[in-house]
């Protein structure tokens, strides 16, 4: 059984998340249109927040349909490799990394779900791609490292995924916008990220169950 054999993502295709709805037709001018046709006294807000102007919307659903269509074209390239797009990033992640990393930092740096990303380790662990293992500081976390036959796949992905994302997103820009949507972009990420991270967050307890009726 080959290694990508044992990473099929069984999700099935779906159209990109920003023209399924992020980037659908008319949408921010239906919403500004319904703003102005409120009372008078409620334009602008609705529940009591305050809502986004037109440039707000627009800025907000075209960055949302280039981030969707991006991802689903960066996604169909994985699916050669029988990848998700979170085990490129585990890999990715441990390819550049000097020397292991725990599973919360891992879990801090890709956005997805605690037992998600567990589950995504797992299937590459079984693949032979990273092995895991306890740390000999720390008894409660998991160190994780890439093998040889994980850099290997990533080595062979990589110059594909680069030009999926050089021909989508950077094609179109000058030098000036990439300077300056990476301004941009990494103040609007070091605002997000100077909220705890997710692995700080409390884990939610499962309600007891139920004692059996005597």
């Amino acid at each position: 059984m080959r290694a990508g054999d044992l990473l099929r993502d069984e999700e099935p295709e779906s159209e990109p998340t920003g023209a399924r709805w992020m980037g659908h037709p008319g949408l921010a001018e239906r919403i500004e249109d319904e703003r102005q046709h409120r009372p008078h006294d409620q334009q602008g807000v609705a529940h009591g927040v305050q809502a986004l102007d037109p440039q707000q919307l627009a800025a907000y659903f075209a960055l949302m349909e280039a981030v969707g269509l991006l991802q689903h074209h960066v996604e169909q390239h994985l699916r050669t490799e029988d990848l998700s797009y979170v085990q490129f990033q585990l890999l990715a992640r441990l390819s550049t990394a000097r020397g292991q990393l725990t599973m919360t930092q891992l879990a801090d740096g890709v956005v997805y779900s605690r037992s998600g990303l567990t589950y995504q380790a797992g299937l590459l662990e079984k693949g032979g791609l990273i092995t895991r293992g306890p740390s000999p500081d720390d008894e409660r976390a998991t160190l994780v490292a890439i093998t040889e036959a994980g850099r290997a796949l990533f080595d062979r992905v990589l110059p594909g995924h680069i030009r999926v994302v050089r021909g989508l997103l950077f094609d179109p820009l000058t030098s000036d916008d990439l300077r300056h949507l990476g301004d941009i972009m990494t103040r609007v990420r070091d605002h997000m990220r100077a909220q705890p991270p997710r692995s700080a967050a409390p884990r939610r307890r499962r309600p007891a169950a139920a004692a059996p009726a005597s």
